[in-house]
């Protein structure tokens, strides 16, 4: 009898220890996903977006890469060749100041500079829009090559023409002003963007005519004759596109990756483009 009061005894201990722990384990079992959530959000900055970081307001930062400059010199000395030819027959109808007589040229350098920008979050859907300053270094590309081309004009005489040429084309820096459009999930937030570009170019180019006319019995040698052009900090417009992925690394800082392209419109016949790999970091309030 003894025996059996006391294993009612443990029992009723038992029973009465797991009815205490009862309202322990549910305040902690509350108490824990909200820990996690508050920790979570605090990582990514967020406020109250479940699975996704705030983007919204002012952002700024620096940023480094790669760029490779294509540089199309075709009609680079067009207008050289042209007054040395003008009033003349031969370029009143086979046009040298037209032909191709140089091609492009690849380079490759370095990059950096800032970027300042704006971001309006929709959900998960982030418009913004930046300005950005890029300083260059070793864009400098040149191209050099002669041709002869034999042409007869109208008034019976025999033209064997020789340009010479060369010219040269260095890209100082661009700014950008761009509109980016983005979704955002997690730490993350994939963007594309487009806009308007301008750079500035120091540019020379130089070409020599030589020709050679026969008439029957009578030969005339025009030439040599040079005609240079310069200009240092040649500023043109252009336009800019390309897609990035920006990634925080705490509340209001970030990492940036980006694929930029910019087309210049031509400066003295010569045209460029360039692609450049980018990464920077930049903080956002």
């Amino acid at each position: 009898m003894t025996s059996a009061r006391r294993k009612r005894g443990r029992a009723a201990d038992d029973a009465w220890r797991i009815a205490a722990a009862l309202p322990l384990a549910g305040m902690l079992s509350i108490a824990a996903p909200r820990a996690a959530v508050a920790g979570s959000d605090w990582l990514r900055g967020s406020v109250d977006t479940g699975s996704y970081m705030r983007w919204d307001g002012l952002n700024f930062g620096a940023q480094f890469g790669l760029t490779s400059m294509n540089t199309n010199f075709g009609g680079s000395t067009g207008t050289e060749i042209a007054y040395i030819l003008r009033n003349t027959t031969l370029e009143n109808e086979a046009a040298p100041s037209s032909w191709t007589t140089l091609s492009s040229s690849d380079t490759s350098g370095q990059n950096y500079g800032v970027f300042f920008g704006y971001n309006y979050q929709m959900e998960q859907l982030v418009l913004g829009f930046d300005a950005t300053y890029n300083r260059t270094t070793n864009l400098r590309s040149a191209a050099s090559d002669s041709m002869t081309r034999i042409v007869t004009t109208s008034d019976g005489v025999t033209h064997t023409v020789t340009i010479s040429a060369q010219s040269s084309n260095e890209l100082i820096d661009y700014a950008t002003l761009r509109f980016k459009a983005g979704y955002a999930f997690g730490q993350f937030l994939p963007y594309v963007f487009i806009g308007g570009a301008a750079g500035r170019f120091n540019y020379t180019s130089s070409a020599t005519v030589s020709d050679h006319q026969v008439q029957g019995a009578t030969v005339i040698d025009f030439g040599p004759e040079t005609q240079s052009n310069n200009k240092n900090n040649a500023v043109v417009g252009g336009f800019t596109g390309g897609l990035g992925i920006d990634v925080a690394v705490l509340p209001n800082v970030f990492l940036r990756g980006e694929w930029e392209f910019v087309g210049f419109t031509a400066v003295n016949g010569i045209r460029s483009m360039i692609n450049s790999g980018k990464v920077g970091i930049g903080v956002k309030f």
